[in-house]
């Protein structure tokens, strides 16, 4: 990628202590703001050059598989029937894509840096805000705001003497959170309303700065509202236009399933429901994750894999899951189970729902009893 630099602001933020939420404890110092010549001298280009091709090219998904995802696309608020130029985030924004000069380009930069530390927790470390051009597709620049963290504990070699020498306020491309804008979400294409943000951290510093800026829901909350429409839209080609107490118990019902973090299996429809409605979610995601426990086993995998390779079932008062597949394969931990030569599945079936619980077994043996498997007691001595 061939970026051109316009301008940059290097700022560096000092607290008092590693984190800080009182604003007496927090200040900040421009250091220097380059043009694209001065850039080009600068040892900043070899350190932020490969930074902002990756921040770029950084895969981000619409909505992520969990609220924590470290990357997002934000979308820029507006009361409806306002435009763009409504919203305050991206004014600023917008002034620093249209500076003209050095002088012009500071001075919004100071303001931004400004907003930014009065948000809820800051951490020092140096502020970098650039524009620069991507030649190979567009005319118009791309912002970059760029936050490094200062390292800890950082050394290097010195002379024969000392050997080594502490370094202040040392940062690193490693753990660089940034906020690029506007998001380009596929190679040429540009979308004015959207930025992307990525802080690899629990602190949301970016998102607490950027007041006027919303996210996608995650992919479970976006699924989870599907589905509970679903289950609504059920109930009421089910009931029609009927009112009765069976149907406010089943709304009820459903409120209350989907309002709970563990859910169990409601077994409220058919198999050929359950796949109809899943092949409609799979269709927006094919790669749409889907994981449920059974007992004190965990089970990862696709909604798509549901009525192929995964398939639940009851057996003797027992539930069952049937895991279909060419060939297992085996990594962390090994066991004497990669040794088995495998049942047929009509010897397990008549095991399944005969064995007793665990807490039978304890209390047999707290009160000295053992059992042979015809019930005869086999308490020792034997």
């Amino acid at each position: 990628m061939d970026f051109r630099m316009h301008y940059l602001s290097f700022f560096v933020i000092h607290t008092d202590g590693e984190q800080s939420t009182a604003s007496s404890g927090r200040r900040f110092k421009h250091y220097q703001t380059l043009d694209g010549d001065d850039y080009e001298q600068s040892e900043l280009k070899s350190f932020l050059d490969d930074e902002f091709i990756r921040i770029v090219k950084r895969k981000v998904e619409r909505n992520p598989n969990t609220a924590n995802a470290p990357t997002k696309i934000g979308r820029f608020m507006v009361e409806p029937g306002y435009e763009l130029g409504s919203n305050q985030n991206y004014n600023l924004f917008q002034r620093l894509r249209d500076a003209d000069s050095k002088d012009r380009f500071l001075g919004i930069t100071d303001e931004l840096v400004r907003i930014y530390m009065d948000t809820s927790a800051v951490r020092g470390g140096a502020f970098i805000i650039a524009l620069s051009t991507l030649n190979t597709y567009f005319n118009e620049p791309f912002l970059f705001l760029l936050k490094c963290d200062f390292e800890p504990k950082i050394a290097r070699i010195s002379d024969e003497r000392s050997l080594i020498a502490q370094v202040d306020m040392a940062i690193s491309a490693r753990s660089i959170k940034s906020i690029q804008y506007p998001h380009m979400h596929e190679e040429g294409s540009l979308d004015h309303w959207e930025l992307k943000i990525h802080q690899a951290s629990h602190a949301r510093y970016f998102e607490d700065f950027l007041k006027y800026v919303s996210y996608e829901k995650p992919l479970p909350e976006v699924i989870g509202e599907q589905v509970v429409e679903m289950v609504h839209q059920y109930i009421a080609d089910k009931w029609q236009d009927e009112t009765s107490t069976e149907r406010s118990e089943e709304v009820n019902a459903v409120e209350v399933w989907a309002a709970s973090e563990k859910r169990d299996l409601q077994e409220w429809w058919s198999q050929e429901q359950v796949e109809h409605a899943s092949a409609a979610l799979v269709e927006q995601k094919p790669d749409l994750p889907f994981s449920f426990k059974l007992g004190g086993v965990t089970v990862k995998g696709l909604l798509s894999d549901f009525g192929d390779s995964i398939h639940f079932a009851k057996h003797n008062g027992k539930y069952v899951v049937v895991i279909e597949g060419d060939g297992f394969q085996f990594e962390k931990g090994m066991s004497p189970v990669e040794l088995l030569q495998p049942r047929e599945l009509s010897e397990v079936l008549p095991i399944i729902g005969t064995s007793r619980p665990a807490e039978e077994d304890a209390a047999d043996i707290d009160r000295g009893g053992y059992r042979t498997s015809d019930g005869e007691d086999d308490s020792p001595p034997w």
